[in-house]
């Protein structure tokens, strides 16, 4: 009886609200033709895979294709560079955009409050073919910007764009340069949900501008920086592929060849599908693991912080 009960209710509420979900057909066609339809080719790792055969005509191989990726120094030189990178992006980056946000809701003045947002923001409305053009012409060895006050200090011009020892640190840079104005967006608006009374209080109570930013504002946002530090962590793999791929040529894969450039070069440049698809599958596995992980620990560390 409870069963019934439970299934007339759900069928009520979904004839009651059948305009909403009809709304959800588009959407759900759109992830089942464009991110479940194309899972089919996963199949791929596990063949040595002919285009001219296709999925049904190219010959099983199992997991030998993950046996090759096992043994492969190549792949672990990339899988170094993609932790070091991404790792650099979180532990550099990550505070950037909350940073941003707190010290903009500071501001009182609200013309310059726009201007500041806006032109942080810009940036990220560029592509990285542009980004990537402007910064070679700022770091040039031969008339670039930087390299022009590092000679008038009286070191030697460098080379960032063709240097092992200063690739990551241009991508970080780049990276954080482009996304942080942009992703403050998600913390000023988490800010803006904070109920006003609570600072009204403080301030009654005495509390100053940095006093209330620490006790209010950053508990306040806290859920909201846990959420997007869980999904970062999901792309913890995920390096910047388009960033890379704009900037970085062979004379640096040593330390900027990461997976997601991997994948490109073995599919599309030397035609391995099998195997770059055993390397997309294995960084996919990887950050779903990390996702799950994450969301595991930060539940356990909001039950910790609550009692």
């Amino acid at each position: 009886m409870k069963m019934k009960s439970i299934s007339k209710g759900r069928w009520n509420v979904f004839r009651n609200n059948y305009d909403l979900y009809l709304l959800l057909i588009p959407g759900l066609i759109f992830l089942l033709l464009f991110k479940y339809a194309p899972m089919y080719g996963i199949i791929i790792a596990f063949q040595d895979f002919n285009i001219f055969d296709g999925f049904i005509g190219s010959k099983w191989v199992g997991l030998d294709q993950f046996e090759k990726l096992i043994h492969s120094e190549e792949f672990y030189q990339v899988f170094n560079n993609t932790l070091l990178i991404s790792v650099y992006k979180i532990i550099l980056l990550f505070p950037v955009p909350i940073i941003i946000a707190l010290l903009l809701n500071e501001v009182r003045i609200a013309v310059f409050k726009k201007t500041i947002q806006t032109i942080i923001f810009l940036p990220h409305f560029l592509s990285w073919v542009i980004i990537s053009g402007l910064f070679m012409n700022i770091l040039s060895p031969s008339g670039g910007v930087v390299n022009h006050v590092i000679e008038w200090l009286g070191g030697t011009p460098i080379s960032f764009f063709l240097d092992n020892h200063f690739f990551r640190s241009v991508v970080v840079f780049t990276a954080g340069w482009k996304e942080s104005g942009w992703n403050a967006i998600i913390f000023i608006a988490a800010i803006a949900g904070i109920e006003q009374e609570q600072y009204e209080a403080a301030s009654i109570d005495g509390a100053g501008r940095i006093r209330q930013m620490i006790n209010i504002t950053l508990p306040g946002i806290l859920p909201t920086i846990i959420l997007i530090f869980i999904l970062r962590l999901g792309y913890l793999l995920e390096a910047g592929t388009e960033q890379i791929l704009t900037m970085y040529n062979s004379v640096v894969y040593t330390s900027g060849d990461v997976i997601g450039t991997f994948v490109y070069r073995q599919g599309l440049g030397q035609q391995d599908y099998s195997f770059s698809t055993a390397v997309g599958l294995f960084n996919s596995v990887v950050g779903l693991i990390l996702i799950v992980s994450g969301n595991e620990l930060s539940k356990k560390l909001i039950k910790r912080s609550i009692w």
